[in-house]
């Protein structure tokens, strides 16, 4: 039995930040990841939307700046539009910031924080599995596939939406599947994107362009499965050319970089996600719909949340007790519930066929638009200013 005070199991965004953001602590830390990051040939399809928040809490520990510049797309602008006029805009050079978020691929920053977990000496990485999960009173006790035990006063799920960790804990995750997939995919355009991301709410879902370094654009595409499977279908000229009608070409012709792929798309509504010995951060603890491109960002601000807690944790402290993790869970609640209800009434919003509600939603994004109020809240929330 090896003993530490934290066992992190997934090695993914939410989980490999926090164990960097715990490199100067006195805490003994394990981390268990089946399969560690690499960076493929090209263009990684997964994209995500950083907020100017996550981005200062990945420079606090360490990796932002060794993020290749290169690879990363300041987003200076933002355009939404409805389905029937209406129209939304956000400016970076308006709000007085420098940028809205930066756009760049998943797999850049996970290499870099595993870079940073090779060289952390109060961290043992395991390369494997989970098998078994016991709960003592004085310790979470973990079973590899291989054999080895492990125990620690604390074990963090952070093993994604699938969570083995949150059911074999027998913590309630609540699915309501949109009967959606999200299509990604990377472009290269023949016009100049100039750092605008743009958003379509269209009749058949949710579509979003996002900006790329140099002219190249990555997509999401959030529409019913048939269409979703329609899509990665396509030959490519013919899936370019209906991503850019979707888009009304407003950058010209595209190219495509990376092949379409699709995932599905469901609501997850985890409601405790803390346990005696345990505590969730991620995906395995919240899903939301990914037009607000917060998703990410939400397990990030989870694992900052949970780090500053335990690196304030005194040395005679239990880090494992059910107090001290609720604590976690109250400061956590507030956001993840507005983020999944904001991104969820949007989604419905939008979706529906209603001939009353078409109209309206589309004044909405108009007023929105054009009350300096309303539009700095969402401008500030989207920088984590709030």
């Amino acid at each position: 039995m090896q003993h530490f005070d934290l066992i992190i199991v997934g090695g993914g965004l939410a989980g490999a930040s926090l164990a960097v953001a715990l490199r100067n602590s006195r805490l003994r830390v394990a981390l268990v990841e089946s399969r560690p990051p690499q960076r493929p040939d090209g263009w990684d399809a997964r994209i995500y939307a950083i907020s100017p928040a996550n981005a200062e809490f990945l420079d606090g520990i360490g990796v932002w700046k060794h993020l290749d510049p290169a690879r990363v797309a300041p987003i200076s602008a933002m355009q939404v539009r409805g389905d029937a006029g209406g129209a939304l805009e956000f400016s970076a050079f308006q709000t007085g910031v420098p940028d809205l978020g930066s756009i760049m691929e998943s797999s850049l920053i996970a290499c870099e924080l595993w870079e940073n977990l090779k060289r952390q000496p109060n961290l043992q990485l395991f390369v494997g599995r989970p098998r078994a999960l016991e709960f003592r009173h004085e310790a979470a006790h973990l079973t590899l596939d291989d054999g080895q035990a492990l125990s620690a006063s604390l074990l963090v799920g952070a093993d994604g939406r699938d969570s083995w960790v949150r059911e074999a804990a027998g913590l309630t995750a609540i699915n309501s599947h949109y009967g959606e997939k999200g299509v990604v995919a990377n472009f290269a355009c023949a016009k100049p994107h100039r750092n605008i991301a743009w958003q379509w709410f269209r009749d058949d879902g949710v579509l979003a362009w996002l900006p790329l370094p140099g002219n190249r654009i990555s997509i999401v595409w959030s529409t019913p499965d048939a269409a979703a499977d329609a899509l990665c279908a396509l030959p490519a000229t013919e899936f370019c050319q209906q991503v850019a009608d979707a888009g009304g070409n407003v950058l010209g012709t595209l190219e495509l970089i990376t092949a379409p792929q699709a995932f599905p798309l469901r609501l997850m509504r985890v409601p405790e996600i803390v346990a005696p010995r345990l505590a969730l951060v991620g995906d395995a603890g919240h899903g939301i719909h990914p037009l607000s491109g917060h998703g990410i960002n939400l397990g990030f601000q989870d694992a900052r949340e949970l780090a500053e807690r335990l690196l304030a944790s005194r040395p005679w402290e239990d880090i494992g007790q059910l107090r001290f993790l609720q604590a976690y869970q109250r400061a956590r609640r507030e956001e993840i519930l507005l983020l999944q209800s904001t991104t969820d009434g949007l989604r419905r919003l939008f979706a529906s066929p209603s001939p009353v509600l078409r109209p309206l939603r589309n004044i909405g994004l108009g007023l929105t638009d054009r009350l300096p109020v309303a539009k700095s809240f969402l401008v500030r929330y989207a920088l984590g200013a709030i």
